[in-house]
Order: C-alpha cells, then structure tokens, then sequence
C-alpha cells in the first residue's frame, strides 16, 4: 500500500528552533520545563493559536507574541500549555489528614489551593471541611488560584458532567451536588454553600507578587511542581514559607519531593510538608495573622 505523504505534511513549519524558542518564552513566562519529547504536544496546542490568529508560520505568531503585537495573546498561550489533569479527592489519602488537621484547629482556618485547575481539588477541600464539621457552613476559607484563566472559570461556574461523579460514593455526591434537568441533564452543579468557601483568583507562581495576605494553616501545591526545575522549585517553597502558620501542613503530589530543594520543611505524612523550626526562622514573623 502506498504511504499517503499527508499524513505526515503538517499545517504549519515548526522547527527545533522554533520549539526552543517556545521552551525558553513558557518557561520566562510561568516557570514551565518543557522536556524535549514535548515537541508534537506543543505543536498541536499552539496551531490552534495560529489558526484562532490568523497567523500563518510559528516565526511571525512568536515574534509578535515577544513584541506584544498580540494584546491578550501572552494568556492564551500559557494556557494552551498548560496541562489540567485533575479529578475529585484525587489522592484521596490527603483528605482525612486534612479533617483531622482542620478539627485539630477548631476555629476559622484558611486554605489555599495553589493550582485549582477546573476546581476539582478545591471543591473536594470544601467537602472535606464540611464533612469535618458537619455543615455546609464550616468555619473555613478557601483562596483558589491557577495562572489559567479558562480553568479558573470553568471553576468558578462549579458545573461538570455528571460522569466526573463516578468515583464519588453517592452520599457524598447527593449532599454537596445538584442535578441538572431539562438541558441541563447529565450535568451537575457544587452546591452554592460550597462555591461561597471559595475564591477563585488569577496567580502565577512565577509573578513578583501573589495576590494573597495573611497566613495559612495548609497550602495545597500538588502535581505542579513537577513542570518546575529545582531553582524554580526552590524558589516558590521559599515563598511558602512566611506564609505558613507555625503549625500548617503543605500538601505535595505523588511524586513530588520537597526535601531535597527546601531546608524549611520537614515530612509529616506521605507527601505532607509541616514546617521545620530549624530551617523556617519562623517565631518572629510578621506576618501571623
């Protein structure tokens, strides 16, 4: 059988050169380490860039991103980079460290949630709270950022397909969801109780300054981390530091490890952070609240 050439003829030329250029401006941009098998999956995302701008060659749509020639453009880039791979109670071990610690407070804690992505985690922390205090008014704040705009919204709206539900235990999914009927079948919305725990803001980790005051009791920074490089890494768990009350817990991803890139904390659990005196010279900080 003949091989057919337009299957391997792509839209657009895009150039090693033109992948390291994208590697360098994402990684300036919102700290992210592309690997170099990243290559075809950069391609893909950012062609529909190109098309959505009327730009006919990676070379023009880039310099014009660099020269700012593009307004809002620099955001849809990121966000076409960015990879959300979330789900409910995703590593569902966190959880019940994350009540008990939330009983152990008794009073109003603040919780931020550092990649919400299209909500999932923070709504799966608001659940929590609820459930450790038995109302859907718990004494809790919850702050819920992601430097994507388009998840945050999507989050923000607390809507999703009823499928996402799956692995939900039904009690669970009947007390904090609503169904949807009519056209709205086959989807399900957070409870209003829940989405008033939480704000949803725009934040780069990368940026000089974070939108946040105040101390946390937890910070949720899971399976982000990994899109970093240790002098990246290093630099945000610096950041964490002063805004981590004195007995808070750093929640981290699977395969995620601080240890080795921060001398300030110290492991509780499986990939739970409290901080270390040692390292934190935190009693005299001025930003407890």
């Amino acid at each position: 059988m003949p091989h057919n050439k337009t299957d391997t003829v792509k839209e657009f030329d895009f150039t090693g050169k033109d992948f390291e250029r994208v590697r360098a401006m994402i990684y300036k941009r919102a700290g992210i380490a592309l690997a170099d098998s990243k290559q075809e999956m950069v391609y893909s995302r950012l062609a529909r860039r190109l098309r959505a701008t009327g730009i006919h060659s990676f070379v023009k749509y880039l310099d014009d991103l660099d020269a700012g020639r593009l307004g809002d453009e620099w955001e849809a880039f990121t966000n076409a980079l960015t990879t959300n791979l979330t789900s409910f109670f995703r590593e569902s071990h966190h959880f019940p460290l994350l009540a008990d610690h939330l009983k152990k407070i008794g009073g109003p804690a603040t919780i931020w949630c550092s990649a919400a992505s299209t909500g999932e985690e923070p709504y799966s922390i608001a659940m929590t709270a609820c459930e450790a205090f038995n109302t859907l008014t718990p004494p809790v704040t919850i702050v819920a950022t992601d430097i994507d705009t388009n998840v945050l919204a999507a989050g923000a709206s607390g809507v999703y397909t009823l499928d996402r539900l799956d692995k939900m235990a039904p009690e669970r999914a009947k007390r904090f969801f609503q169904r949807g009927k009519g056209e709205r079948e086959g989807m399900v919305r957070v409870r209003p109780e829940l989405r008033q725990l939480i704000t949803f803001k725009q934040l780069n980790l990368l940026a000089d300054g974070w939108p946040l005051s105040g101390q946390f009791d937890v910070i949720f920074c899971r399976n982000v981390m990994i899109y970093f490089d240790k002098a990246t890494q290093r630099k945000i768990l610096a950041r964490f530091v002063p805004l981590m009350k004195p007995d808070a817990l750093l929640f981290a991803g699977h395969s995620e490890n601080f240890l080795y890139v921060s001398e300030s904390l110290k492991l509780r659990g499986k990939t739970v952070y409290e901080l270390d005196e040692r390292g934190a010279g935190h009693k005299t900080s001025p930003h407890r609240t």
